[in-house]
C-alpha cells in the first residue's frame, strides 16, 4: 500500500508544472521619449517534461507583439499548435521542458504609470528576458544549454537579449535560436488603414475610445520601432490627421524606427548560438493581392447622424515609382434630398523606384479583422471589415523575416546564399504566403528537427574512444564504426521514457555494425554493452 501511494505521489509530481511567476529586470532601459530609465516586468511559466519531471532541457518561448495582453501564457503555448497537435506537447513527451515568457500590462511602481508590456520598448522587454535566462540557468539541472523559439517581435526581443549578454560578458548558456517570422528589417501595417483609423479617431474633436486603442497599437513604442511606414511621420505640421503632401514615400516613426534599426544592425546576431529561421512568407515572390488594387469602396451611415453618410475608398500601396490616392473619406450631408460634401480627407502613397508597395509583397500575411482587435467596437470600422474586397495583406515581408540585407525589392524571390545574404545557417521558407505565426506541419518538423539535432549533437562524436556513428540523425539504419574487433556486442535502443525498444547481439564484429530500425521520429538512446562496460549515445530518428 505504501509503495502504491509513493508511485501515485511520484507520478503527480512528475506531471505537475509551475504556476505563473512574475519577473522583473535588474537592468533598466530608457525609451527614446522617456525622462529616465525604467525596469521592465514580465511573467513566466515552466511546463516540465512528461518523462522525468526535471528542468534539465529548457526551451524558452517568448511572446510576440501583443498590445493590451490579448494573448496570455496559454495563448502563447497554443501558437505552437499544428495539425491537431502541439510542438510543446510532443517535445515534452521526449524529455524537453518549456518556459513561456509573457509581457503583461502592469502598473509601474516608481510612478504609477500603466505599461502596455506586450507593446513596450523591445529593449526593455529584452532586459526582462536577460533576467529570465539567468534565472532558468540557475534552476536547471545538468549542463544542457537553453534553446529559444522566438515568434514575431519575440524574435527581436530574444536576439537583442542574447547578443546583449554576449557583449556584456553575461553567460547565457544557450545553443539554439529559432527566429519565427520576426521583423529583422521591419514589419508592415498598410498605411491606408493607419490614415483612416487615425482620421476617424481625431476628426471633429476626436473619439477618446478609439484614440486609446490606437495609442496602444499603432502608437505604441514597439510599433514605432518595427513599422516600416508609420502615419505619424507623414502628418502635416500642426495637424493630428492631415497628410503632408511632400512626405509620401514610406518612412518610419520619427526618432523611433531608424534609431532602433541602426542599433539592432550594429549589434548583429548572437555569436554563441546556432541561428535558424522559420518564415511564413513565400520564397518565390508570391503576392497577396496586387499593388494599387482597390480593397474597399463603400458608403457608411454615420452612427446617430441619420442625415450623414461617409464614402470610404481604400487602395493598396502602388506599383514602383507610382503615386496614388490610397485613402479617401468624404462625408456628405443630405439637404432636401441632395447629398452635399461636408468634409473630405484624402491621403496618397508613393512607392520607391526599386520596389512595388509593401501591402501586397511576399510575406507572412495578416487579415484586417485580427489587426483591428478591440477597435472593432467602433461601428464604422466593424462595417469596414465586413465590406473589404481584400482583407489579407503582407505583414511580415519574407526579406525581413530572413534578415536579408542586400535586397531592397520586397517582391524578389529568395536565393540564399547564391544571391542573397542571410545571417541564418538554416531556414524553412514556404513557396506560398502563409498566415503570420500559423505553424504548418513542415514548419513544425523543421523546428523540432533543429531542437532534436541540437540536443543530440549531429557531430560524429565518439562513444568515448571506442565507437562513433557514421550519421546522426538516422532514418532506417544505424551505422556504428569501430577500429577494434569484438567477439560479442549487445546493442539496444531505449526510449526517453526508459522503454527497451530494440535489442540485438552482434558476434565477430569487425569495423562496423549495421542495425536496421523502424522507429518514429524523435530522440532515443543507443546502448552498446560488452563485458561489464556499456556506452550510450543519444540519437535522433528523422525519416
Amino acid at each position: 500500500m505504501k509503495k502504491a501511494l509513493f508511485i501515485i505521489i511520484t507520478l503527480v509530481c512528475l506531471q505537475q508544472n509551475f504556476s505563473q511567476t512574475p519577473i522583473t529586470a535588474t537592468i533598466p532601459f530608457q525609451g527614446y521619449d522617456e525622462p529616465q530609465a525604467y525596469l521592465g516586468e514580465g511573467e513566466y511559466q515552466i511546463f516540465l517534461d512528461n518523462t522525468n519531471g526535471v528542468l534539465d532541457k529548457p526551451i524558452i518561448v517568448i511572446d510576440g507583439f501583443d498590445p493590451n495582453d490579448g494573448r496570455d501564457i496559454n495563448g502563447i503555448y497554443n501558437t505552437l499548435n499544428y495539425d491537431n497537435t502541439n510542438i510543446a506537447d510532443q517535445l515534452r513527451s521526449e524529455g524537453f521542458d518549456f518556459v513561456f515568457l509573457n509581457f503583461p500590462t502592469y502598473t509601474r511602481p516608481s510612478d504609477g504609470v500603466e505599461v502596455n508590456g506586450g507593446a513596450d520598448f523591445i529593449q526593455r522587454n529584452a532586459m526582462v528576458l536577460v533576467e529570465l535566462i539567468s534565472e532558468i540557468n540557475s534552476q536547471k539541472v545538468g549542463n544542457e544549454e537553453l534553446m529559444f523559439i522566438a515568434p514575431s517581435m519575440g524574435g527581436l526581443v530574444s536576439r537583442y537579449a542574447l547578443r546583449y549578454m554576449e557583449q556584456n560578458s553575461i553567460p547565457h548558456e544557450s545553443s539554439l535560436y529559432i527566429s519565427w517570422d520576426a521583423p529583422h528589417k521591419g514589419m508592415n501595417i498598410p498605411i491606408e488603414f493607419q490614415y483612416l483609423m487615425n482620421y476617424i479617431a481625431e476628426v471633429n474633436g476626436g473619439n477618446a475610445d478609439l484614440q486609446a486603442v490606437l495609442a496602444s497599437t499603432f502608437g505604441s513604442p514597439a510599433s514605432k520601432q518595427m513599422m516600416i511606414d508609420h502615419f505619424s511621420a507623414h502628418l502635416a505640421g500642426g495637424s493630428t490627421f492631415e497628410q503632408d503632401n511632400a512626405i509620401l514615400l514610406p518612412i518610419g516613426a520619427t526618432n523611433f524606427r531608424d534609431a532602433f534599426q541602426l542599433e539592432l544592425d550594429a549589434m548583429g546576431f548572437p555569436q554563441q548560438t546556432r541561428n535558424v529561421c522559420l518564415a511564413n512568407g513565400s520564397s518565390t515572390g508570391t503576392m497577396t493581392g496586387t499593388p494599387g488594387m482597390e480593397i474597399l469602396n463603400h458608403t457608411f451611415d454615420v452612427p446617430d447622424q441619420p442625415n450623414l453618410t461617409i464614402d470610404i475608398v481604400l487602395h493598396f500601396t502602388p506599383l514602383a515609382n507610382q503615386n496614388i490616392e490610397v485613402t479617401s473619406a468624404i462625408t456628405y450631408i443630405e439637404v432636401f434630398g441632395t447629398l452635399v460634401p461636408l468634409a473630405t480627407f484624402t491621403a496618397n502613397s508613393q512607392s520607391f523606384s526599386f520596389t512595388d508597395g509593401l501591402d501586397s509583397a511576399a510575406g507572412g500575411k495578416v487579415d484586417l479583422q485580427s489587426l483591428l482587435g478591440a477597435a472593432q467596437d467602433n461601428p464604422i470600422l466593424l462595417e469596414l471589415i465586413n465590406n473589404l474586397q481584400q482583407s489579407e495583406f503582407c505583414f511580415m515581408p519574407t526579406i525581413s523575416a530572413l534578415a536579408i540585407d542586400n535586397e531592397n525589392d520586397w517582391y524578389a524571390s529568395v536565393d540564399i546564399p547564391t544571391t542573397h545574404n542571410s545571417p541564418f545557417v538554416a531556414w524553412h521558407i514556404p513557396t506560398v504566403n502563409e498566415t503570420h505565426l500559423v505553424m504548418s506541419t513542415t514548419g513544425a518538423n523543421f523546428v523540432m528537427t533543429e531542437i532534436r539535432n541540437q540536443i543530440a549533437s549531429i557531430n560524429n562524436a565518439s562513444f568515448g574512444t571506442m565507437f562513433k556513428l557514421s550519421n546522426n540523425p538516422v532514418s532506417t539504419e544505424i551505422n556504428v564504426i569501430t577500429n577494434t574487433n569484438y567477439n560479442k556486442l549487445n546493442v539496444s535502443i531505449v526510449s526517453v521514457t526508459g522503454q527497451n525498444l530494440v535489442s540485438k547481439q552482434f558476434t565477430n564484429v569487425t569495423n562496423k555494425i549495421n542495425l536496421p530500425i523502424n522507429l518514429s521520429n524523435g530522440i532515443y538512446f543507443l546502448k552498446i554493452a560488452m563485458d561489464n562496460k556499456s556506452y550510450v549515445k543519444k540519437i535522433v530518428v528523422n525519416k
